[in-house]
């Protein structure tokens, strides 16, 4: 079959883009042709406030490029990752225009929260939550803390729910989790539209040994991430297990403070994918201390893979990714010293430990391998396509 997969690129290569181009791998290794349709967040500072505000609700450029795309080759599906901002709801129009199938895959909040992630001011938020205008996050200038920029978000959201895009504009809809479908239900999009599919890991990065005596936490140095309940359990932990911290972003000279003050953390910057998952691997433990409700969680899903054991914080869809005295550990939200406590105990309990990195594999072959994703993938094409199908 021939998907034609459109996304926009964010500034900060994230879990999203790494998602969306292993699944356009996958397809191709699996005999597919995937066209890819994509924009760059590197381009909005060009295009100037007024015209990236009205691009934001309706892009003709965007809408343009996509019909002309499926109007000169035959097309099964389109399915959108990310249109936000520079491509705009304009393309499901395009697509729908000549009949051609719409998937979206719900990578982040965005259509119930001008954010993104149903946070603010450290805490989980929910004020826009079911707003027909959410002007909560307007109010607070929830997006790039620029109410401008916030209202744009705004204006698309509230024009698209009046023009009923979200509900008969798209066929199906992948959350990443059941927790993430349940809030989008939540939120109004019709229950039989969203359908559950995870992300995965592929190429398989293969069991490590756990033997290299640390803790490790992998992602953006971000306030929604966790890492000031992070950096205050090591403040807490009787034992001095090393830290090794990977990642970049706002709060990276906070993590550059701790290391000074407390030698067991280090910080590794960015690293390639291949050091990290041989970081994961030899870790005694990830550690996953999300504030905010995640959609996924991949970084969890990357040390499953490995056989290494998470520690997560009880909120969102991580939640539901660890099984907690099974594959890792739960810890209370933004609670250094339940965090602490828990590695304590993971620390004092080897034999509990060694049984989770069997179980934490396991559950990595049981849902999270290519093979495994393919078949999901096919089944959800196949409710929303008139063509054959193969699965493996």
């Amino acid at each position: 079959m021939r998907i034609l997969s459109i996304h926009n690129n964010y500034q900060i290569r994230g879990g999203e883009d790494e998602s969306r181009e292993s699944e356009e791998r996958l397809l191709r290794e699996m005999g597919h042709e995937v066209d890819v349709y994509q924009e760059h967040n590197d381009r909005v500072a060009e295009l100037g406030a007024v015209p990236m505000a009205l691009r934001t609700v309706w892009s003709t450029e965007s809408y343009n490029i996509v019909k002309q795309k499926l109007s000169s080759s035959n097309y099964d599906i389109v399915h959108i990752q990310n249109f936000f901002p520079l491509i705009s709801p304009s393309v499901y129009y395009a697509a729908k225009s000549v009949g051609v199938p719409v998937v979206q895959t719900l990578r982040n909040y965005r259509l119930l929260c001008p954010n993104g992630l149903f946070f603010r001011d450290g805490e989980v938020c929910e004020d826009c939550m079911g707003k027909f205008i959410p002007y909560p996050g307007v109010l607070h200038g929830c997006y790039r803390e620029n109410r401008s920029a916030t209202g744009a978000v705004a204006t698309m959201l509230t024009v698209h729910r009046a023009m009923r895009t979200w509900i008969e504009m798209v066929d199906v809809y992948i959350a990443l989790t059941e927790f993430a479908r349940q809030k989008f239900i939540a939120g109004g999009l019709p229950a039989e539209k969203i359908v559950v599919k995870p992300n995965f890991v592929n190429p398989d990065p293969g069991v490590g040994k756990g033997s290299g005596g640390y803790a490790l936490f992998v992602g953006r140095l971000s306030t929604e991430k966790g890492l000031d309940t992070l950096l205050a359990a090591w403040e807490h932990l009787d034992s001095k297990v090393p830290l090794k911290i990977v990642g970049d972003g706002p709060l990276s000279s906070q993590v550059m403070e701790s290391v000074k003050r407390l030698p067991e953390v280090e910080w590794l910057g960015r690293r390639p994918m291949s050091e990290v998952h041989h970081l994961m691997g030899e870790a005694i433990f990830l550690i996953f201390p999300s504030k905010w409700y995640e959609t996924f969680g991949r970084v969890a899903v990357e040390a499953f893979a490995k056989g290494t054991p998470v520690i997560a914080a009880n909120i969102g869809a991580i939640a539901e990714l660890v099984d907690s005295g099974r594959t890792g550990l739960h810890f209370s939200p933004s609670n250094s010293e339940d965090l602490a406590a828990k590695v304590e105990w993971a620390l004092a309990n080897p034999t509990s430990l060694a049984q989770m990195r069997h179980q934490a594999r396991a559950e990595f072959d049981d849902k999270y391998t290519s093979k495994e994703n393919y078949r999901r993938i096919m089944e959800i094409y196949r409710k929303v396509c008139n063509c054959k199908l193969s699965t493996i």
